[in-house]
């Protein structure tokens, strides 16, 4: 579990200030902490932008976000994922709280509220926590400005439907669907959010992370050309998994162990990966068309689905990207995006790098994480995604990062049904399709688990 970073409103005083010395708050102020070996501003010089000047989005990431209108959460979902993110909004900004919570299961709620209560000193009382599989709509229906939505992902898409019909601020965990039913869902309901004036924010907290922001910063400048391709990695170790208990019904153990599950996850190229395709997406501006791609599983203890894959994609500008990820115990680890143009190639990954080399494999830039940890007091992109959100929705500026997360979080699903068919995915073909993950007998009893198989490639 990540450390928390708890910031008291002096150190919020002092980061203000230095942060106003320093220039405009976010994009000004993470300028001074960008380094170049040729110097400057003349070390982009003679490169054509991808994208001009104010045409894109660069987030303002100030260490706490701005006092104002009290924000009353309510968190759906008080799993681990959950209750990161309920502590991250709260360490985000003044005159916030959390006031009702809802889980599938009653464990997790007071499991949950005993933590809020000893570690913030926030008390839900009984009638603020539901449990259930409808308890998304309790809780959003329980008077709360703003929901954090971090169930298991299959259910992303109708909660986020129910917030924004119901008028709700909503912070999405990644990722936001799980398939192409779920995707039409997500973008449907995006416009509605925009239409509604909402600040919508998903989890993939690249983003809001210093060094991944001021390598877009420099992509969109042009230091690296025209994109000409890519990869992209999460390999790691095996994730975590819940042996069944003596009690538990089917559906019970499949939502407890849900990392494990197709169904449930996405899988983990859709769950987890989903960071490193978003980078792409983000930083090249281009849309998968078409997938190829196998995979397969080796050690997975419980549920049903892979434990790596490799995908081609073709983007929509006919470049290759190659995407990897791998859970498996033993093996060699690598979480990173490389993108390569036409005047050199730019790396970055979580630890903080991020660097442009030219094509001789000269440095022309690289982003100075220490610098940014003496600029600033709050570093954790976790948090900053909330203080971003919390910012947009006390000044009125409606945002919406669930439109562009549902491209990335599709070329997952684009992936990982190229690599159980063994066939070749198409965009066209995936957005306009029926599949559907939920189970057709879901409830939290007995279902039908011959239905829960692990794919094999070429078999229809």
């Amino acid at each position: 579990m990540k450390k928390e970073n708890n910031i008291s409103r002096r150190s919020f005083l002092k980061t203000s200030a230095a942060a106003g010395a320093l220039g405009t708050l976010g994009t000004g102020a993470t300028a001074t902490i960008l380094t170049s070996c040729g110097g400057g501003e003349s070390a982009t010089t003679g490169y054509t932008p991808l994208q001009q000047p104010g045409t894109y989005y660069v987030p303002d990431l100030v260490d706490y976000a701005m006092d104002g209108q009290p924000l009353k959460a309510g968190l759906v979902g008080c799993g681990g994922r959950g209750s990161g993110a309920a502590f991250d909004f709260l360490n985000a900004a003044p005159n916030v709280t959390i006031t009702a919570i809802g889980d599938t299961f009653q464990d997790k709620v007071d499991e949950f509220a005993k933590t809020l209560k000893e570690q913030k000193g926030i008390d839900i009382p009984q009638n603020m926590r539901f449990v259930g599989l409808d308890a998304y709509k309790q809780v959003i229906d329980s008077g709360v400005d703003v929901v954090l939505l971090a169930t298991p992902p299959v259910f992303r898409p109708e909660h986020f439907k129910y917030a924004t019909e119901k008028g709700k601020h909503s912070f999405l965990e990644k990722p936001i669907c799980v398939d192409p039913v779920g995707y039409q869902t997500i973008v449907a309901t995006a416009r509605q959010a925009q239409n509604k004036n909402l600040s919508v924010i998903v989890g993939t907290q690249r983003h809001h992370q210093r060094n991944y922001v001021a390598a877009y910063q420099k992509i969109q400048e042009g230091l690296i050309g025209e994109i000409t391709g890519g990869n992209v990695y999460w390999n790691q170790n095996r994730l975590w998994f819940r042996e069944r208990q003596a009690g538990w019904s089917d559906c019970e153990w499949m939502i407890r162990d849900w990392v494990n599950w197709k169904w449930l996850s996405g899988d983990h190229i859709v769950e987890q990966h989903v960071h490193n395709i978003d980078v792409f997406t983000w930083f090249t501006g281009l849309r998968p068309v078409s997938a190829v791609a196998f995979g397969s599983r080796q050690r997975r203890v419980t549920g049903d689905q892979y434990d790596n894959f490799s995908v081609d994609f073709v983007m929509d500008n006919g470049v290759h990207l190659h995407s990897m990820c791998r859970q498996i115990d033993g093996c060699a680890n690598n979480v990173s995006e490389f993108v390569q143009g036409t005047k050199g190639s730019c790396y970055t990954d979580a630890g903080g790098r991020a660097i442009i080399k030219d094509l001789k494999g000269n440095v022309v830039w690289e982003y100075d994480f220490e610098k940014e940890k003496e600029t600033y007091k709050q570093t954790n992109p976790y948090v900053l995604e909330h203080v971003n959100w919390i910012n947009h929705i006390r000044s009125k500026k409606p945002l919406d990062q669930a439109s562009h997360n549902a491209i990335s979080n599709m070329g997952g699903i684009m992936g990982r049904e190229a690599a159980y068919s063994g066939g070749e995915v198409k965009w066209d073909e995936m957005v306009a399709s029926s599949l559907n993950y939920i189970p057709e007998d879901l409830n939290l009893g007995k279902m039908d688990m011959s239905k829960f198989i692990v794919p094999v490639p070429g078999k229809g």
